[in-house]
């Protein structure tokens, strides 16, 4: 489970900068909608996986990064 913790805190962070800037600057130009869609539905399709086989190294990850997606995706539809 450390290792699955450790992957999930560095790849959850790494959306951290890319919110902190939209929420800085209210711009989301170079964000691809698209993109954010599909993953904002992978992310929450990982958390169900998650869910369903009790891996809370996956659950724990994939809520924080869904937050974090479903932000950047709202401030990238709303800033349009």
């Amino acid at each position: 489970d450390l290792i699955g913790y450790a992957a999930a805190s560095l790849t959850t962070a790494a959306f951290i900068p890319q919110a902190l800037l939209i929420w800085k600057t209210k711009r989301a130009d170079g964000v691809s909608l698209g993109m954010y869609a599909i993953f904002t539905c992978g992310i929450a399709l990982w958390l169900a996986y998650g869910l369903a086989i009790g891996a809370w190294p996956v659950i724990a990850a994939n809520a924080i990064t869904l937050v974090l997606a479903l932000f950047i995706l709202t401030m990238k539809i709303r800033n349009k």
